[in-house]
């Protein structure tokens, strides 16, 4: 494990596996053991970088949170490693992608469902402060169990603990009860800028049974960009990289090696 310090002081851990260029994971509401499963696959030919995000794992935390100061941290990680790296986040990590490859020199992007909320859903946002009146109320597993029944279903499941009972994260993700709700925070403070200026390829990356908000959301920053490609799973959930680990790492493979576009899976 490495450190480096971001801007306002923080320490920001950070793992490395195998060896090659750098490519960045960034992790969403999730731990850093997120990306697991797609380590092995890329490892072979890349410098893996996992960031812890801050107040998770082993990097340190600060009492101030926002999307700006997450971005400094990843932007720490990126100059500590050698190499112009290429950014691969998943939804709240999608979004720290995305941000930062608007002022950090990158190779590509890819983001899978990164987390923006746009029209009607975003302007009744009300996730996070639903979080913390649980959280307040002494009832941290409950309000794990709505986020991820908003996040990860779009709302609608008919057994949400059936489901949690065969989900490897849980009950362990309670833990992160409290920083979940504070990235909702900033997701939902977050705007989606009518131009995305970012001087690098993008490639986004959704499923069809991920939450329609989330889908509504890719599809807005796709109409931002001028360089990017769009890819959708057939099958597969909010939960994509993870899920159909050997999918989408052949998706983002053919991306990085510059091929003209990605592996499709289905219309785009």
């Amino acid at each position: 494990m490495q450190t480096v310090t971001s801007a306002d002081g923080t320490s920001i851990a950070f793992e490395q596996h195998g060896e090659g260029p750098p490519l960045v994971l960034l992790h969403g509401g999730s731990s850093p053991q997120y990306w697991k499963p797609i380590v092995p696959l890329f490892a072979e030919d890349y410098t893996v970088v996992i960031p812890h995000r801050r107040g998770v794992g082993e990097s340190g935390d600060a009492d101030e949170y926002s999307l700006d100061r997450g971005v400094e941290d990843v932007r720490a990680v990126i100059d500590a490693v050698d190499g112009t790296p290429v950014l691969f986040g998943h939804s709240f990590g999608g979004l720290l992608a995305i941000e930062t490859a608007r002022t950090t020199a990158v190779k590509k992007v890819v983001a899978y469902e990164p987390a923006v909320l746009v029209g009607e859903y975003r302007a009744q946002a009300t996730l996070a402060a639903r979080m913390q009146e649980r959280i307040d109320d002494g009832e941290r597993r409950e309000a794990m169990k709505f986020y991820i029944s908003e996040v990860m279903h779009g709302g609608e499941i008919d057994d949400l603990d059936g489901w949690l009972a065969e989900w490897p994260p849980w009950p362990d993700i309670v833990d992160l009860t409290e920083n979940i709700a504070r990235i909702n925070r900033a997701i939902e403070q977050y705007r989606l800028p009518d131009s995305l200026e970012i001087d690098a390829p993008v490639l986004l990356l959704t499923g069809t049974e991920g939450p329609p908000h989330l889908q509504d959301g890719i599809r807005a920053v796709n109409a931002t960009l001028s360089d990017s490609q769009f890819t959708e799973f057939e099958g597969v959930g909010h939960g994509g990289p993870t899920e159909a680990p050997d999918r989408v790492t052949a998706t983002v493979r053919a991306f990085i090696d510059e091929k003209e576009t990605p592996v499709p899976e289905s219309g785009s």
